[in-house]
Order: structure tokens, then C-alpha cells, then sequence
């Protein structure tokens, strides 16, 4: 099973960009789409449809901004739109499709990157987002929480840790929660497989950092320890160029 999940920056746009395309290319079973962008309503669902996809849809209120989608070959048993926290589901920032032996999250988390309203806004979601994963992994102990996290890691994960330290997203306090999340039954299924630097999923669309490589990985698809033995292989695509992020694969059993 393949499963991808994108930050696609606008659908429509990725869509005008090639998107289509590479999903008959690359062919995935579960597509998680974060930054959406539009209402399920904007788009022309058959150019998903035909290619015999199921198609769930979580926007934001407001319009052209934030919303997860999960497109998915196989029809889930249940979908669970939002996390039952009003001010994260009016932003469309979450969606779960539980399967026979899996559930899947396309997630999107807040960036803070536009000043300190929004950055205390993305705290009190991680330190909700913490207690929301805790009790649902109990639930459901086969679980892969994928999206755009907003947040690089360790210093191999961003190209200049070192003027970047004090940059929303490479904070200590993202760090640190990071670090407690990764400890508390989830796993970076990236680096389970590939311990190299220079691998990242966004670049600034300023000074041509995507084509110096200057960029962050901020995208994953974070694992449960139970499903560990069925992954097989995870990679990151730079060269699918739909966004100013590329699409992650997890394949598993």
C-alpha cells in the first residue's frame, strides 16, 4: 500500500500545475491533502473520481484558506471530520479515515510564522493536538497521523539551523514538543529508513531556495510503534513541483 500526503498550496492550483498527472503516475492508495485551499464544491471531482478515488473534504470557513482532504481507493468504514475543537475545525486542520486494519489523519498544523497572535495559536494547538493523539491512539493503535506539522525537528532537518533558531517553526518550545511526541508513541517514519541530511518538503519561493536546496521538512507521516513492522519504505518527491512543499510517500504491508 502506498500512501502520500501533500501540502498542495491552493488545489486548483496544484491542479493547473500538473497534480493530476503525477497521481496517475505515482498511483497512491490514500492521498492526504493539506492547504487546500477551496470548497469540495470548486473543484471538478471527476477528474479524482475516474481515477477511483473516494473523495472526503474538510474546509475552512473562511474561503481560500487552510482545509485537509483525504482522497482514498478503498472506502473507509468511517470518516471523522474535525477534532471536536471548534477554533482548529473552522480552519479545516484535521480529517481521520478509519480502515479494517489502519486509520489515517491528513492533519494541518497552524503556522506561526505571521507574529505572536498566531504563534500562541499554534501552541495551544499542539498542546492540544498532544492530549487529542494520546486518547485516540488508544482507540485506535494502528494509526498514521500524516500532514504539513509546521515544525522542522532536529538541526538535519532545515538547511541553516543556526540562523533559523529563532524562526516560527525551528523554535525551541516546536522543538521540544517534537521530541515529547515522538516519545510518546509515534514515530518519524522518514528517519526509520533514511538518515541523510539535506532531504526536506517546503522552500521559500524566495531566491531560488528550491533550486539551491535550501529548504525545511516540516511534511510526515508520523507512525505508531504497532504498525512499524508493516512499513516498508518512505521518501520524500522534491521533484513533484505542484506547491512550495512536495509530496510525501509511506509505503507499507
Amino acid at each position: 500500500m502506498k500512501i502520500a500526503s501533500y501540502n498542495v498550496n491552493g488545489i486548483r492550483s496544484a491542479i493547473n500545475k500538473g497534480f493530476v498527472d503525477w497521481i496517475k503516475a505515482t498511483d497512491p492508495d490514500v492521498i492526504g491533502l493539506q492547504e487546500v485551499k477551496a470548497e469540495e464544491t470548486n473543484i471538478d471531482k471527476a477528474v479524482f473520481e475516474d481515477l477511483g478515488y473516494h473523495i472526503y473534504w474538510y474546509p475552512a470557513v473562511k474561503k481560500g484558506y487552510s482545509g485537509v482532504a483525504i482522497l482514498t481507493k478503498t472506502k473507509p468504514k468511517n470518516v471523522a471530520f474535525g477534532m471536536g475543537i471548534q477554533s482548529y475545525d473552522d480552519e479545516g486542520r484535521m480529517i481521520r479515515a478509519d480502515f479494517d486494519d489502519f486509520s489515517f489523519i491528513s492533519a494541518y498544523f497552524p503556522s506561526g510564522t505571521t507574529g505572536d497572535v498566531r504563534q500562541d495559536f499554534k501552541y495551544q494547538f499542539l498542546d492540544d493536538i498532544y492530549g487529542y493523539s494520546q486518547d485516540l491512539i488508544q482507540k485506535f493503535p494502528n494509526l498514521i497521523m500524516s500532514g504539513d506539522y509546521n515544525i522542522c525537528h532536529k538541526p538535519i532537518d532545515i538547511h541553516n539551523p543556526i540562523s533559523n533558531k529563532n524562526s516560527s517553526g525551528f523554535l525551541p518550545e516546536e522543538r521540544a514538543w517534537m521530541d515529547k511526541f515522538t516519545s510518546s508513541g509515534f514515530e518519524d517514519s522518514f528517519r526509520l529508513f533514511n538518515p541523510n541530511p539535506h532531504q526536506y518538503t517546503w522552500w521559500s519561493f524566495r531566491a531560488g531556495s528550491r533550486a539551491k536546496n535550501l529548504g525545511w521538512r516540516i511534511d510526515y507521516h508520523m507512525t505508531t510503534l504497532p504498525m512499524r513492522e508493516r512499513l516498508k519504505r518512505a521518501i520524500i518527491l522534491p521533484e513533484a513541483q505542484h506547491s512550495d512543499h512536495c509530496p510525501i510517500i509511506l509505503e507499507m504491508e
